[in-house]
């Protein structure tokens, strides 16, 4: 499932091909069951310019200081595609949105889990998702507040949009294999330094995967990503990969060297 650094790789290509281009129409491929834009929302925006991108944890943005913007979220298998108009593209093509001359922005979803809306103010629209800070933003003591004080599982924690926004499944698994803590751990349980650790590593971690373009491949081969199957091998001590569900969620971690103390 697209995270954050598959968001931010999205706002990258988007950024990079998509801004200071005269907005000339919009095409739709097959959508039923998709929220997408009607005529009159995508009216609103041909003759105007996408002149900036931003992103929010796992949310993408796209528009002008004036608004209104594009929210993208790629759902469970979407993608951004920025290219010229005759070039060969994939299918499932959802949603395009046509320049002036041969440049396209092009949404893919092939399971149509993700959605397209127009909003007027990104600020109002995270406040009112309740969304909390950005991952890569969130500063140390606004972390250790959002972590600090859950009674729940650490994994729980990590994973709550509410408390910071953009880790999923696979980061929070990364984190803790990292840091050495189990994921079922209370949050409430560590100390001040293991929360530290918790974000310097998370911080990390989401960094790293964001400077590969979100290219798994490009990353260490010691990192948990490479061994997720229960049976593995840890690469950071003699233990085994083991699996079990904490919060309703699949966690991967070694017993060997991931604790609750």
């Amino acid at each position: 499932m697209p995270e954050l650094p598959e968001a931010e790789a999205a706002r990258r290509r988007i950024a990079d091909g998509a801004l200071n281009r005269t907005i000339e129409g919009f095409e739709l491929g097959e959508v039923s069951h998709m929220d997408l834009p009607d005529a009159e929302a995508c009216a609103r925006l041909i003759g105007t310019q996408f002149t900036r991108t931003h992103r929010h944890g796992k949310y993408i943005f796209v528009g002008s200081v004036e608004g209104p913007w594009l929210h993208i979220h790629l759902g469970m298998s979407g993608s951004i595609r920025v290219c010229e108009a005759g070039e060969d593209l994939p299918r499932y093509i959802r949603f395009t949105v046509v320049f002036e001359g041969e440049h396209r922005l092009h949404f893919r979803d092939p399971r149509k889990f993700g959605h397209i809306e127009l909003v007027e103010d990104v600020d109002a629209f995270v406040e009112d998702k309740g969304l909390g800070p950005d991952a890569l933003r969130i500063g140390d003591n606004a972390f250790v507040k959002a972590i600090g004080g859950t009674r729940g599982a650490v994994k729980s924690a990590l994973l709550s949009q509410r408390k910071l926004a953009g880790i999923g499944n696979l980061w929070a698994d990364e984190t803790l294999y990292r840091t050495g803590i189990d994921p079922e751990t209370r949050a409430c349980d560590l100390d001040t330094a293991r929360i530290g650790d918790l974000h310097r590593a998370s911080r990390d971690i989401l960094q790293a995967v964001v400077d590969t373009g979100a290219n798994y491949s490009r990353l260490p081969d010691d990192w948990l990503i490479h061994h997720r199957n229960a049976g593995d091998d840890c690469t950071r001590c003699d233990g085994t990969i083991e699996k079990k569900t904490v919060g309703g969620r699949s966690s991967y971690f070694c017993a060997g060297h991931q604790t609750t103390a």
